[in-house]
């Protein structure tokens, strides 16, 4: 678990103050690409690609927060596929998946691991 730790290995993408709870907000992952950070509570941060891969949109983030027998997912707000926010699988269609990113808060910034 040191990789983890190494703070060479996270980038800070927004404050936590910037979160809202209970919805996703958008940033940019190295400054290319579009990701999606859900802010359930101060234990469970997710972020995964914003590009939303039925709607081919960058949307995910505006997605609705829901929970499946225990599943924290986004329901896309084009055609409704729900990704899981911890594994990025959609659970309606198995073709469908869209990349999820390790993510943490450290001294109140909002950090995935790349």
């Amino acid at each position: 678990m040191t990789a983890l730790n190494n703070s060479s290995n996270w980038q800070t993408l927004c404050h936590k103050d910037d979160l809202v709870k209970y919805s996703g907000v958008c940033a940019l992952l190295d400054n290319e690409q579009q990701v999606a950070i859900f802010f359930i509570d101060d234990e469970n941060v997710f972020t995964i690609s914003n590009w939303d891969p039925a709607g081919k949109a960058n949307v995910l983030y505006r997605g609705l927060i829901g929970d499946d027998n225990g599943e924290v997912f986004v329901a896309s707000p084009l055609y409704k596929e729900r990704f899981s926010l911890s594994s990025g699988q959609c659970l309606d269609d198995e073709s469908l998946s869209v990349t999820s990113y390790v993510t943490r808060i450290e001294q109140e910034q909002v950090q995935v691991l790349v």
